[in-house]
């Protein structure tokens, strides 16, 4: 994100390894600093940020032993502005993983109003895996009865943005049709375009302004989810930094 190379921040979610596990020349960019929140389960979820500038603080823990335990929220602190990397648990599995998802959403919810009271500027960048609006998903008829697209996590979103007052970043800029970060592994999905929009950068209404362009990139596909990448007009060099 940020118009210029030097103020760009990268988010990863499901990074699926230990810090000590990677080889530093596979986790290398040349340029940022790299921090991480890992799960204590070894090939499992795990969230990173990339930044330019040294942050001030980094923040690994919601305060959830349970949620902390699967490295599932990462933010770093420049002063006036605050980036986070979030992964939501999916629910996809079955009934006991969307109660425990709905029981992370339910604290979440708690957690941002928090971050939205507090003054300051905040982006959260992340897999919600949960799409939104009909907008958001290829068949919103046939995806009513999906984890993802449920009735009880599209309210959650919501009261995230009605009630509690965060931005939907992306579509603040743009309102397309067929705007979707992942698709399934189902044949053809990807080339068909029959995604879903779950990843987000979520931001406090100050930045609304700041917001300068939005963009999935599909030029090349790397995984099942396709980067976002959001232009802001806004510093986020860390207000001590020389």
């Amino acid at each position: 994100m940020g118009r210029r190379a030097e103020r760009r921040r990268v988010c990863l979610q499901e990074t699926r390894a230990q810090e000590h596990q990677l080889l530093p020349e596979s986790v290398a960019l040349p340029g940022f600093r790299a921090y991480f929140a890992d799960a204590r389960r070894r090939g499992y979820s795990g969230v990173a940020l990339y930044c330019r500038h040294e942050p001030l603080e980094v923040r690994r823990s919601l305060g959830w032993d349970d949620m902390d335990a699967e490295g599932r929220f990462l933010e770093a602190n420049f002063g006036s502005v605050s980036v986070a990397s979030l992964y939501v648990p999916s629910g996809i599995s079955g009934p006991p993983r969307q109660a425990f998802k709905m029981n992370f959403l339910e604290r979440l919810l708690a957690t941002l109003a928090q971050l939205r009271r507090s003054g300051r500027s905040h982006i959260v960048c992340g897999d919600f895996n949960i799409a939104h609006k009909d907008v958001d998903t290829y068949n919103p008829i046939r995806n009513e009865h999906v984890s993802g697209f449920l009735p009880d996590e599209r309210a959650w979103l919501d009261a995230l943005v009605e009630r509690v007052g965060w931005i939907d970043a992306f579509r603040a800029v743009n309102s397309e049709k067929k705007q979707y970060t992942w698709w399934s592994n189902w044949p053809a999905a990807w080339e068909r375009n029959l995604g879903w929009r779950i990843d987000y950068q979520m931001v406090t209404p100050d930045l609304v302004p700041k917001i300068e362009a939005a963009h999935i990139y599909k030029d090349r596909r790397f995984s099942d989810h396709a980067p976002l990448t959001i232009d802001y007009d806004v510093s986020l060099v860390r207000s001590d930094a020389p």
